[in-house]
């Protein structure tokens, strides 16, 4: 796929060719949790059908029949809940999402496979169907996907199955009601929106805070040299944590200390702000950065007499001493 490829994409063209080809349509499921960490999902060949229809048949056929009454593809960044609309965006802005396909597409081998036993299924935030079909010499692919709720599962332990007119016990460690409702697709590099708070939910996308967490990160990475555990982005990281990004838009970034000040403020109130070979700081994970951020903000204190060390909250700026004149 070229760089441009997204911004000529059309889903109806793309929902028409995937009706013509459908029973060639093949299809894997995905469990992900909270940490948007993939499992792979066996199905019976029973449930192969009905897995293409809640799925894909849903989807393509609302597309098709919507557009004959009017229904438009609208950018997402620049629109807000008009009728008969879905939104697109490009899945390199959904951090989340781009992460989940990263490892379905390139750690596959790794991914275990779900057990309720191993892994809880009330920790489970979506489900998200992988298919995959021949065209013009090529296999082509897409994913939809769908938040699943705690409530939408039966366990065992505690269900009943009528099975004609008597109760059974629950012949399964756990029982799913499909999400039948369209909410997310994702095509060639594209993310397609039917349900728009359903998609900010799954995948935990705030638009306006993603702006700002972009902003703020170029200003960051263009003063301090940073270096990140793999996955790991600064933009990701700040739009996941509002409060410590409104900290960071409070700071006038290029007036904070220098990398060499800030290592050894560092040092002086003996916190382990990790530093590579190149003296890049370390950001391993939301503690790091939070570190690195509260020494920004010159956050943290050292008495002189105790020695004790301080984390300072709710700074309130002293009016400067009588008879001594403004420093500065």
């Amino acid at each position: 796929m070229s760089e441009n490829s997204h911004n000529t994409f059309d889903v109806f063209q793309w929902a028409n060719e995937v009706d013509e080809i459908k029973n060639n349509v093949s299809v894997e499921l995905f469990l992900f949790n909270k940490n948007y960490t993939p499992y792979k999902v066996r199905y019976s060949d029973k449930l192969t059908n009905a897995v293409k229809s809640v799925f894909m048949q849903e989807a393509i056929g609302y597309i098709i029949k919507e557009a004959d009454k009017g229904l438009e593809c609208h950018e997402y960044e620049t629109s807000d809940g008009e009728d008969k609309v879905i939104y697109r965006t490009t899945l390199d802005k959904v951090t989340r999402a781009e992460s989940l396909l990263h490892l379905i597409e390139n750690e596959y081998k790794d991914i275990a496979y779900f057990s309720d036993n191993e892994y809880e299924f009330k920790k489970i935030k979506g489900i998200i169907a992988k298919f995959s079909y021949p065209m013009d010499g090529e296999m082509k692919y897409f994913y939809i996907a769908k938040s699943i709720s705690a409530s939408s599962a039966l366990k065992g332990a505690t269900s009943w199955e009528l099975n004609g007119e008597s109760f059974e016990p629950f012949s399964a460690e756990v029982g799913l009601k499909a999400p039948d409702d369209n909410q997310v697709a994702i095509i060639d590099k594209n993310i397609i929106i039917f349900n728009q708070t359903k998609f900010e939910a799954l995948f935990q996308y705030d638009y306006k805070s993603q702006v700002l967490a972009d902003e703020k990160a170029k200003e960051l990475q263009k003063k301090y040299n940073l270096s990140f555990a793999e996955g790991l982005t600064l933009n990701a990281l700040l739009a996941d944590r509002k409060p410590l990004l409104k900290k960071v838009q409070n700071l006038v970034i290029e007036e904070a200390m220098s990398q060499k000040d800030l290592i050894d403020y560092a040092d002086e109130v003996q916190l382990e702000l990790m530093t590579d070979d190149d003296g890049s700081i370390i950001i391993m994970d939301e503690k790091d950065l939070t570190m690195f951020v509260n020494l920004l903000d010159e956050d943290y204190f050292v008495s002189p007499v105790s020695g004790q060390r301080f984390e300072v909250k709710g700074k309130k700026l002293l009016a400067e001493p009588e008879g001594e004149p403004p420093r500065g």
